[in-house]
């Protein structure tokens, strides 16, 4: 059964929906916009995130007034899937004036944020731009399709049993743009036992019926059939275990984190799912004597024990996987090392250099296979590596961006003195300290005990390590000497600092 839900061409009045955890926030936002001019039909509350999904189904609003902050991170992705599907004009509010906040915002095509506290002109202002882009858009917009009582409620939302232990297979696309035509010719392509289909922001689900037989072999005819037209690579899982008591909300979040599996096996397969998909926890950031590799293998222009490197740690992988967001942390940490790098160069001011260092970056926080993104990393390597022979030819060299990269990489050394830097960069000790002060306004000892602190920070909040165990990692020996500096520094001991992060977090 296929349900159109239009909009009345003649009139721009239409339905509201507020959402907002606290009570007066909600009820003063309806007051102000029934006191206001704006025509409305119906104006409805909702005072969480499951309470707003469930209202929004059954509502279908015109407009969303919703606060940001309610929606947790485990939730986002449903959230941001229906405001794809139903399109609605979205209006958002938050107490965190942050970048975060904005960029939210701005990926969801929200017509306004509002920071709170927010004010009544503020408001009523907002509320006549929906207002207006709902005149704009008033011609009629097919929202949904439900099959047989079933809807986009039953994948987002957990219920307590489905009507029929339903087949589920999910075809993700390489290229996000492909996803409206591979709902198109999905829809077109002869399944058999096919109950139904629902298009999300970056993937297609099928449901087959519960007697089908060989949904996976459907699938792998229908993939090779997709890119014989289209050229476009699928990655799809097949969830088709018939004794299975998952409800669909189960299945779904299934097959969505099983279809992660792309990072490390590329795309052009059909994977049967088997068994809940864990990720291994592996440490996103280099370790100090990893830092000190890279250190090394850069200054020394090693692109072979560099590409030896990248490829025993991400290309040989086995199940069970780490999780793709630490490894693109990881590749980001090496990163860092890369920029300090450039920078010791001054290749970052060359904008041709520059460019291929946001491009590499992009592809790590983007990319959606591992193995494209280690390649065209040692690529962007290899070019800053001709870049800086021609640089160090010319002389061009900054002893002091040298000299700090070093101390970053050897913080950790216990016995790292002034003379061991500079004779890392070929200068006089007395003659690299006066530079330090001229150029960078603290000494040596001021300079290393500020890079150690700001690690020992790092580790205090993001790991559990006992305070002795902290110090010795950032070049104390002595634990009481390392809590005196760090007094001294923060104005409160490394426990302290530790408990007010954990009580605030």
């Amino acid at each position: 059964m296929d349900i159109a839900v239009r909009r009345d061409e003649r009139s721009v009045e239409g339905k509201w929906l507020i959402a907002d955890r606290d009570l007066n926030e909600r009820e003063g936002l309806k007051w102000l916009l029934k006191t206001s001019s704006i025509p409305v039909t119906d104006i409805t509350l909702a005072a969480d995130f499951q309470e707003f999904i469930l209202t929004f189904e059954r509502v279908c609003p015109d407009i969303v007034l919703l606060e940001l902050d309610m929606i947790r991170k485990e939730e986002w992705s449903t959230f941001r899937d229906l405001m794809h599907i139903y399109d609605p004009i979205l209006l958002l509010t938050s107490a965190e004036a942050t970048f975060e906040r904005a960029r939210l915002a701005i990926e969801m095509q929200a017509l306004d944020l509002m920071i709170k506290p927010f004010s009544t002109t503020k408001v009523k202002t907002a509320f006549q731009k929906a207002s207006r882009k709902m005149g704009r858009n008033a011609p009629s917009i097919t929202r949904t399709e439900i099959y047989k009582d079933l809807s986009y409620e039953a994948l987002f939302i957990p219920q307590t049993s489905d009507i029929e232990n339903f087949h589920m297979a999910a075809f993700q696309s390489e290229s996000i743009r492909m996803v409206s035509s591979l709902h198109s010719f999905l829809n077109d392509y002869p399944f058999n036992d096919l109950h139904g289909s629902f298009v999300l922001t970056d993937m297609v689900i099928l449901l087959f019926k519960e007697k089908c037989q060989n949904s996976t072999e459907q699938c792998q005819k229908a993939m090779r059939k997709w890119e014989e037209e289209f050229s476009d690579p699928l990655g799809i899982v097949v969830y088709s275990d018939q004794y299975s008591t998952k409800t669909l909300n189960e299945k779904y979040l299934e097959v969505r984190k099983m279809l992660d599996f792309t990072y490390y096996k590329g795309y052009r397969q059909v994977v049967e799912f088997k068994y809940s998909l864990d990720w291994e926890h592996v440490d996103p950031f280099l370790a100090p004597p990893e830092q000190r590799d890279w250190v090394d293998m850069l200054n020394a222009l090693d692109i072979e024990n560099i590409k030896k490197w990248l490829y025993d740690e991400f290309l040989q992988l086995k199940e069970p996987y780490p999780d793709p967001g630490l490894v693109r942390i990881r590749l980001t940490s090496i990163l860092a090392q890369i920029r300090r790098f450039m920078k010791t160069y001054q290749l970052n001011e060359d904008p041709i250099y520059e460019k291929e260092y946001r491009t590499i970056f992009n592809s790590i926080l983007y990319d959606t296979v591992l193995y494209r993104t280690v390649q065209n990393l040692i690529l962007f390597i290899q070019k800053i590596f001709d870049g800086a022979e021609l640089m160090a030819q010319s002389l061009k060299q900054d002893p002091i961006e040298r000299g700090i990269s070093f101390m970053e990489s050897n913080f950790s050394n216990s016995s790292l003195r002034l003379e061991a830097v500079a004779h890392y960069v070929d200068r006089n000790p007395s003659y690299f300290s006066h530079l330090l002060i001229t150029k960078m306004g603290s000494s040596f000892t001021e300079l290393l005990t500020r890079i150690r602190l700001k690690e020992a920070k790092r580790l205090l909040i993001e790991t559990r390590k006992p305070v002795k165990e902290i110090a010795i990692l950032v070049g104390y020996q002595n634990a009481n000497y390392f809590s005196r500096m760090f007094r001294e520094a923060f104005d409160m001991s490394p426990r302290e600092f530790r408990m007010q992060k954990m009580n605030r977090g």
